[in-house]
């Protein structure tokens, strides 16, 4: 990964506090901090300053953190953790189903939040050891892991960063049953290994665009209780 200080981290919230909290550990890190604080203005700088990585406060006026999530995904695949004083699952489940990365709930330490961040940039990173850039599964679904983009018969999908990550390790190990606690390991990080909800709702985004129907999939199968194994059917029909 590049160093700290070429990462540009957007800290989004209307509490002047929590902003110079952020900005003064960040800054101490080695990043770049960039303030907003209203999802209007966070938008704005999105577009115009393309940070790293967004932090965004969820309970802000006016137009609110899931809100402006959900337009920052209109327009950009940045990486963003939303910020909360909840801790309800039911609210850590929107934000990612919206389109969020990750989940911190405040009040959090200086160590927590860069922890995350660093892990969330690491994960957002390309791979470098797929032999092949383009990999073709079959007539109607090919990958092109250098642009991160997945071609379904002939539409482009534009893959985040999280998204193409697992499909990553899915792919280069085709054929193997890979355990939750190892997909969590190898694209979270090992301290998210305990955090299933994160890789079943991430499972479930790839089937959403990949697969024909969902609901049964023929790529990305479940293992249940174990994991999930990706199914090459060019390979598989090969063989048969």
């Amino acid at each position: 990964m590049k160093g700290a200080e070429k990462k540009l981290i957007l800290a989004v919230d209307d509490e002047p506090k929590m902003t110079r909290f952020i900005r003064m550990n960040l800054e101490l890190e080695g990043y770049r901090v960039s303030e907003a604080t209203n999802g209007l203005e966070a938008l704005e700088k999105t577009r115009q300053e393309l940070p790293d990585l967004v932090l965004l406060d969820v309970m802000m006026p006016d137009m609110d953190g899931f809100e402006t999530l959900q337009h920052i995904r209109e327009l950009s695949s940045v990486p963003v953790i939303m910020l909360t004083v909840k801790s309800e699952e039911e609210d850590k489940v929107r934000g990612l189903e919206l389109g969020a990365d990750d989940y911190v709930t405040k009040p959090f330490s200086s160590r927590e939040l860069t922890s995350r961040i660093k892990a969330l940039l690491r994960r957002a990173e390309m791979p470098t050891t797929m032999e092949k850039t383009v990999v073709k599964i079959d007539d109607r679904l090919s990958i092109d892991f250098q642009r991160h983009d997945v071609w379904v018969g002939d539409e482009r999908i534009r893959l985040r960063p999280t998204e193409y990550q697992l499909l990553y390790h899915l792919v280069s190990n085709t054929g193997w049953v890979m355990s939750h606690d190892t997909l969590l390991s190898k694209v979270w990080g090992p301290e998210y290994r305990d955090e299933i909800q994160y890789l079943r709702l991430y499972i479930n985004y790839l089937r959403q665009k990949i697969e024909e129907d969902p609901a049964n999939p023929r790529y990305i199968l479940t293992e249940r209780g174990i994991g999930y194994r990706f199914v090459d059917h060019r390979q598989r029909d090969a063989t048969s």
